[in-house]
C-alpha cells in the first residue's frame, strides 16, 4: 500500500482504535500512541519488507522492535489492520487473559510481537542482537526499532549505541520519537539531553531528521533516505519529530495524556475529530 490517501485514512482509523481501546478499560497510553500513528502506518504498509504470515525467526524479512512498549495501542491497531490477527481482538485490550496486554509480551503468542517490551531502555540491545543475527545468517534484510526520547535517559541505551557503531552494525535503523514529553513533563525539564542529533553523531551514527513526523509523505521520504544509508559501515538513527496526542486537539501540546484514558465526553469529542474511515471493530 503506497497510496497516500489510503495511508492517511488508515491513520485516522488507527487513532479511533487507540482512543476506543484505552477508553473501554480506562487505562493505557494514548498520547504517544497517537503521536506515532503515521509512523507505524507507513512502516507496516509501505516501508518494511515483510512476509505473509508470522513466525518468531523472521528470516528473509525486515523486523521491527518496539522499545517504548507502553505505546502498544498503536502497535496493536496497526498489526491488526495489517492482518496479523483479527481486528475485533482489539476489543480485548488490557483484559484478563487477553493477548493484548498493557505492554507487549511474547508468551501469549500474539502474531507480530517478537519481544516483551516496556521496561525502558532495553529495545536497542535487542535490535542490535537481531541485526547481528541477520548478518551471521547472510540475511540482507533490515532491523527497525522505535524508542522514546525520554527513554534515552536510560543508560543502557548509550552502551548499545556505542556498541552499534564500534561493531559497524549497519543494517539497523533506530527511530527516536522526539515529542519532547514524558510522563512527568517536558524532557527538557525532567532531564535535559541537549542535542540528541549531536550525541548520536558523536557516537558514530548517521542521523536522518524528519521534522514533520506526523506527515506520511515526510516519513516516507525520510525513511527512504535512512534506508539508503544502511550497509555503509554505520548504524542509522532517525529523529522523528512528533506531537504527542496528535489528531485530538485537547491531547496535543501537553504531557497530560501520556498515560490517561479519556472519559465518555472526551472520547466523543476525540472521535468527532477523526471520522470513521475503514470501519470500527
Amino acid at each position: 500500500m503506497s497510496n497516500i490517501q489510503q495511508l492517511n485514512d488508515l491513520v485516522i482509523q488507527v487513532r479511533r482504535d487507540i482512543l476506543r481501546m484505552v477508553h473501554k478499560v480506562n487505562s493505557g497510553h494514548p498520547g504517544g500512541s497517537l503521536g506515532c500513528a503515521e509512523f507505524f502506518v507507513a512502516l507496516y504498509n509501505d516501508i518494511m519488507d515483510i512476509n505473509d504470515g508470522f513466525d518468531m525467526d523472521g528470516k528473509e524479512e525486515d523486523l521491527f522492535f518496539l522499545s517504548n512498549g507502553h505505546i502498544c495501542p498503536v502497535y496493536y491497531s496497526v498489526l491488526a489492520r495489517r492482518g496479523y490477527f483479527p481486528v475485533d481482538e482489539l476489543n480485548t485490550f488490557r483484559l484478563i487473559d487477553s493477548r493484548l496486554q498493557g505492554h507487549p509480551t511474547t508468551h501469549e503468542g500474539l502474531p507480530g510481537v517478537r519481544i516483551a517490551s516496556g521496561s525502558l531502555g532495553q529495545g536497542m540491545s535487542v535490535a542490535l542482537g537481531a541485526a547481528q543475527a541477520k548478518k551471521l545468517n547472510g540475511d540482507s534484510h533490515l532491523i527497525y526499532s522505535l524508542h522514546g526520547d525520554g527513554e534515552l535517559q536510560e543508560g543502557q541505551n548509550w552502551e548499545a549505541i556505542m556498541y552499534a557503531s564500534a561493531k559497524k552494525v549497519d543494517n539497523l535503523i533506530a527511530t527516536i520519537d522526539l515529542n519532547g514529553k514524558q510522563i512527568d513533563g517536558a524532557t527538557d525539564e525532567v532531564l535535559p539531553m541537549g542535542s540528541v542529533k549531536q550525541k548520536f553523531e558523536a557516537f558514530g551514527w548517521d542521523v536522518v531528521e524528519i521534522t514533520k513526523g506526523n506527515d506520511i509523505e515526510a516519513i516516507l521520504e525520510g525513511m527512504a533516505k535512512a534506508k539508503s544509508l544502511t550497509k555503509k559501515g554505520k548504524p542509522v538513527c532517525v529523529l522523528l519529530h512528533t506531537e504527542m496526542g496528535n489528531g485530538v486537539d485537547f491531547m496535543m501540546h501537553t504531557h497530560a495524556w501520556h498515560g490517561k484514558a479519556p472519559n465518555d465526553e472526551q472520547l466523543a469529542s476525540a472521535l468527532s475529530q477523526n471520522a470513521e474511515t475503514l470501519g470500527d471493530y
